[in-house]
């Protein structure tokens, strides 16, 4: 009797050891085996079902038995996880790691530290400088738009992108940095202390009975801020109204909707449509409309882009308000933010908008009503036929 128990307890042990070991395999090879599976089951596995990833292995192995160096694991999933987001071939969908997306949160909310007051972007093939901000280093040391910034302390750096070009050009408070330009074909140098920007997304400045509001990026708080200096405006007799977008690369939608509010009430301000997320309208707020029947003119050139081209678009489409400038930049689509581990952030192209009426202006942009070119040689010189034209019309 006392053998039988015995033979069954070892029995049981040994299977129960087996069973363990099985659980572990299996468990440690889960996806896998479910992807393998799954479609048999009448299950998919999302994400995984359609991609063979053991390609990766195959480099991977590779590199760590036949690398002559040192490989850090750290920087080569980093670089894994930018290079599978840069093959989706998309120039707006990005994958940041933690510090380029704590950079980027900081720009989108004017945090940009302390630097010389330059904004730039790429042109003809160059970055330049597309304006200079007042009472910052850059314009007191002589720097002009149009400029190509060629170096940055010696380095050559006129091949980088806009935002790397930046970070080198930012730094401490009181150091100097020297940036050399071209211009016309010749270099020129100029050192200057870094010093704290400060970059209100909006502002807004009187010429008798216009008020002209510069929008200069679309900020959590920006709508706020128009909705309080159009409180005024009946106080301070405003018969007309020009809102400066020129330069303007967006921001967050919801910003431009509470900026639209203004004008336009209930109504819908633009449409999505999108693969995953469905087809849905965007709609402005009740009851805020107290620019609906102002006179109203939006400056645009060829860097206003995204959420304000949303609103030139609306105000263009609801006769609300004349556009004048030149084309705008012609960004059609919506990115969407989504946080990732370690502080991480892809930033994802997640759908097309089009303007109330249905217009797409991706790479099209929106046509002025009144084309008015402004080159650089009017804005080093201070001259801005644009603005001319809107306080004409």
């Amino acid at each position: 009797m006392w053998n039988e128990k015995k033979t069954n307890l070892g029995s049981a042990i040994v299977l129960s050891a087996i069973m363990l070991v099985v659980g572990l395999v299996i468990g440690m090879n889960w996806d896998s085996l479910f992807g393998g599976f799954a479609p048999y089951l009448g299950f998919s596995k999302q994400n995984n079902s359609d991609m063979n990833w053991s390609a990766l292995d195959e480099v991977y192995y590779k590199l760590t038995d036949s690398y002559n160096g040192e490989i850090k694991k750290d920087e080569l999933i980093e670089g894994a996880k930018k290079g599978l987001v840069d093959a989706v071939g998309d120039k707006y969908t990005v994958y940041m790691g933690a510090d380029d997306a704590e950079e980027f949160y900081n720009d989108l909310h004017g945090k940009v530290g302390s630097g010389i007051g330059v904004e730039m972007g790429l042109r003809d093939g160059y970055v330049r400088v597309l304006r200079t901000l007042p009472d910052n280093p850059a314009r007191a040391a002589g720097i002009l738009a149009g400029d190509i910034i060629y170096k940055v302390n010696d380095e050559e750096v006129y091949a980088m992108t806009t935002e790397e070009i930046s970070k080198r050009v930012r730094g401490e408070t009181g150091t100097e940095v020297t940036v050399t330009i071209v211009r016309d074909g010749q270099e020129k140098s100029f050192t200057m202390k870094r010093e704290a920007i400060n970059n209100v997304s909006a502002y807004v400045d009187y010429d008798g009975s216009t008020a002209i509001i510069t929008v200069t990026r679309f900020d959590n708080d920006t709508g706020v801020k128009v909705q309080q200096f159009a409180k005024d405006f009946s106080n301070k007799g405003i018969k007309k109204v020009i809102l400066d977008l020129r330069g303007n690369g967006g921001g967050y939608v919801s910003a431009a909707q509470d900026l639209l509010s203004l004008w336009l009430d209930g109504q819908v301000i633009l449409q999505t449509k999108s693969k995953h997320f469905g087809d849905t309208d965007t709609f402005a707020s009740n009851g805020k409309a107290i620019l609906k029947d102002m006179e109203t003119i939006v400056l645009v050139n060829g860097s206003t882009a995204s959420a304000s081209e949303i609103v030139a678009g609306a105000l263009q489409d609801y006769d609300k308000a004349k556009i004048v400038g030149e084309t705008t930049y012609g960004k059609g689509v919506v990115q969407q933010l989504f946080d990732l581990s370690q502080g991480s952030i892809v930033k994802v192209t997640t759908a097309e908008w089009l303007t109330p009426n249905g217009r797409s202006i991706n790479l099209e942009g929106i046509k002025p009503d009144y084309e008015v070119e402004r080159s650089y040689e009017d804005i080093n010189a201070m001259r801005d036929p644009q603005l001319q034209k809107a306080k004409e019309l």
